[in-house]
């Protein structure tokens, strides 16, 4: 511990301290001893004053109670002297003769001075008080004398602790200047010299001279730096010697780590197109097979159940191991193996037990590897590499087809939920044309099967004026029925051109007051973002059903059509038509009449619908999409 550098600067530091410390309290304590002598002397020589002061008043015959508080005030001088006052701070020093001069003072206060004033003070008559007054006219002076040998005494004393003062000042400059010197030739002793030979040490090896050592000369941080210095000299000098064939090994790695990232980039990135199942996995085959050099390869899907394997395409593979292996059990052969066991690797088909017939063997195939397909967590699938010569895979290239075998699972999985989706929305759009058809096609045929059975009762029992009724009922029918036909060819034949939702929203409208008569007016509001392009879809196909119910039942004059697009999407459709009440139309059964259809597209949308009539107050309709609900078109 002693030869660290930190004890050393450590116990340096706290001597200089130490020393500076007992310096400065030696002269603040000479310091408040000449303050405290000082005000002693000025006590003392106010006592001269004050003898003759007393005196005075004494011969002038002042009041006795004058007198007795200047002789209190005088005791209690003398008082302070003796004993001290350190608040002011007062004192007399504690050599010898002052303190004895002191008492001769004092007792001579006590028997004469002090004595001779009560004296006069207490005298029964004139004459008597004369007598004391003189007695104490002629002590005085000598009582006075007696002050200023006190005084000479302690001035004496503070001229010697004056010269103290000035000589340990004194003596702290030239100790200040001594403690810098020693500590500038410490700090270079310690410090600077051994930074300058590091320094110089590290100058001379960034020039290449790896032969440079620096001397150990201390057991302290220094030491031990230099000591590690001399280490790492001797590692890089170690180094430099094989720095060729590092440098080789090296780059023969970066290598082979950039051609396991630019075949993980180039297969994610033909994985991410949109191609099919088929395409995928016969892509995905030829690029490992390319990367790892082998001469053939599969891929193999489970089924559902999840104990057959079915080759999905196959590269290098005879057909007539294909036809054997077009569908096998899991527990068959090892691809099947490889999808609860991991990944398998064979080596040389030669070390393996010849009781059991391998396919790929006889295929004339040496070694062979089989990883899993895992789409989230779950095995769905392997892929095999076939080799005609002895391959091994090595544990960079075990992890590199790992996270391939990965991938393609997800692009699988992705593939089956694009399926499914665009399934779902047929199968929505099939709905929503199923229900269109039955609440007005198949309305308006049951209508005119009703009107074409009273006709044919009409024919049986002649009845002309009837079949005259009947027959326009059967024009207007038929006409509804094709105006209704036409109106949903043409809505579901709707699309978006430009992904322009309002030029598309205008010319559905003017097609409406074209078929109908009526006249429509529409407002676009706002300067929030475009919907995405299947929400623009579903709120034009509301806006077209919402215009057809208008046509069909509304009997109204005008239409006013508001899209606001902020943050919010609304859309509200207004018409001056005869309205209708909700409890009529629950009574008649029509409610789901046009109504269902919209707000079943509004739910799709996750949008909010609100219907508002009344019997001969118009209809509203307001579709609300929230922003949170949007998608980024």
């Amino acid at each position: 511990m002693r030869k660290r550098l930190t004890f050393r600067i450590l116990m340096t530091t706290l001597t200089g301290l130490a020393l500076t410390l007992v310096a400065i309290g030696y002269t603040l304590l000479l310091s408040w001893q000449l303050e405290g002598g000082g005000a002693a002397i000025n006590e003392a020589g106010s006592l001269r004053m004050r003898s003759y002061r007393i005196a005075i008043e004494l011969e002038h015959a002042q009041a006795p109670a004058v007198v007795e508080q200047d002789l209190a005030d005088f005791g209690r001088s003398l008082s302070d002297l003796q004993n001290g006052d350190a608040k002011r701070p007062l004192f007399l020093p504690l050599e010898v003769g002052i303190r004895k001069q002191m008492e001769l003072v004092a007792q001579e206060w006590q028997q004469h001075i002090h004595g001779n004033a009560r004296a006069v003070l207490d005298a029964a008559d004139a004459r008597a008080r004369q007598a004391a007054l003189r007695a104490y006219v002629r002590e005085a002076p000598g009582f006075v004398e007696q002050i200023n040998v006190l005084v000479s005494l302690v001035e004496k004393e503070q001229a010697e602790k004056t010269t103290w003062l000035r000589l340990c000042q004194t003596a702290l400059v030239f100790l200040s200047l001594a403690a810098s010197v020693a500590v500038l030739y410490l700090l270079y002793l310690w410090i600077v010299g051994p930074v300058n030979r590091m320094q110089a040490g590290i100058a001379r090896m960034s020039k290449d001279d790896l032969e440079v050592r620096l001397p150990v000369e201390s057991e302290d941080e220094f030491g031990v730096l230099a000591q590690a210095f001399n280490t790492m000299a001797d590692h890089v000098q170690s180094v430099h010697r094989t720095l060729e064939d590092r440098v080789s090994e090296k780059t023969a790695k970066l290598q082979a780590q950039n051609h396991e990232i630019s075949t993980l980039y180039d297969v994610a990135g033909f994985l991410a197109g949109p191609h099919a199942i088929e395409e995928l996995c016969r892509g995905f085959l030829l690029k490992i097979m390319q990367r790892m050099e082998a001469d053939g390869g599969t891929v193999r899907i489970l089924d559902r159940r999840g104990d057959h394997l079915h080759i999905t395409v196959h590269e290098g593979i005879s057909e007539n191991m294909i036809e054997e292996e077009h569908c096998i059990k899991t527990d068959d052969c090892l691809c099947g193996t490889a999808t609860h066991q991991g990944i398998i690797v064979v080596r040389d088909f030669r070390q393996l037990s010849q009781q059991k017939q391998y396919r790929c063997r006889n295929e004339g195939f040496f070694s062979l590897a089989v990883f899993q397909i895992l789409a989230r967590d779950e095995v769905i699938g392997s892929f095999s590499l076939h080799f005609a010569k002895e391959r091994d895979i090595v544990i960079e290239e075990r992890r590199l087809l790992e996270t391939l075998g990965k991938n393609l699972g997800a692009a699988i999985e992705n593939q089956r939920l694009i399926a499914k989706e665009k399934e779902f929305a047929v199968s929505q759009e099939r709905n929503l044309l199923a229900q269109g058809l039955h609440d007005s096609i198949a309305q308006g045929l049951n209508f005119l099967n009703l009107q074409v059975q009273m006709l044919e009762d009409s024919l049986k029992r002649n009845a002309v004026d009837e079949i005259r009724e009947i027959a326009p009922q059967l024009r207007a029918g038929v006409q509804e029925s094709y105006e209704d036909v036409r109106e949903l060819l043409l809505n579901f034949r709707t699309r978006l051109q430009d992904n322009n939702l309002e030029s598309e929203m205008c010319n559905v409208v003017n097609r409406f007051q074209r078929q109908s008569g009526v006249q429509g007016d529409i407002r676009f509001a706002g300067s929030g973002a475009a919907l995405a392009p299947e929400q623009q879809l579903q709120v034009l196909f509301i806006l077209q059903e919402a215009l057809s119910n208008v046509r069909k039942h509304a009997q109204a004059s005008k239409v006013d059509i508001v899209v606001d697009n902020e943050r919010d999407f609304s859309l509200t459709v207004t018409d001056d038509g005869k309205g209708f009440s909700f409890a009529e139309v629950l009574e008649k059964g029509d409610a789901h009449v046009g109504l269902r259809i919209m707000q079943e597209r509004a739910e799709h949308l996750g949008a909010r619908f609100d219907i508002k009539s009344q019997s001969g107050g118009g209809t509203t309709i307001s579709l609300r999409l929230l922003r949170q609900e949007r998608l980024v078109a």
